[in-house]
């Protein structure tokens, strides 16, 4: 008695599928990540007008300590206290 195969019996191994399935993992992970950032981001990493005025503003300063001529406003310090905390 003869014995013949009938339909496919591809789908039938199921190491074969795990092998199939292993591949098409490890080719969808072969993806690379990208990154894009937005000319307004960069525009914004980019030093502005006011923090170019405020290095120039600190160095001043710094060079004041450094020869002793830096001098204290108190009234100036009072006056911008009592602005804060009456708003």
């Amino acid at each position: 008695m003869k014995i013949n195969n009938i339909g496919s019996t591809n789908g039938v191994n199921p190491y074969k599928r795990q092998l199939d399935k292993n591949e098409s993992i490890a080719k969808a992970s072969a993806k690379k990540d990208k990154v894009e950032i937005s000319t307004v981001a960069k525009d914004l990493q980019q030093t502005s007008e006011l923090t170019k005025a405020r290095h120039e503003k600190i160095s001043a300063i710094k060079e004041q300590i450094e020869n002793g001529t830096y001098k204290i406003d108190a009234s100036a310090i009072a006056e911008g206290l009592l602005k804060f905390y009456k708003k």
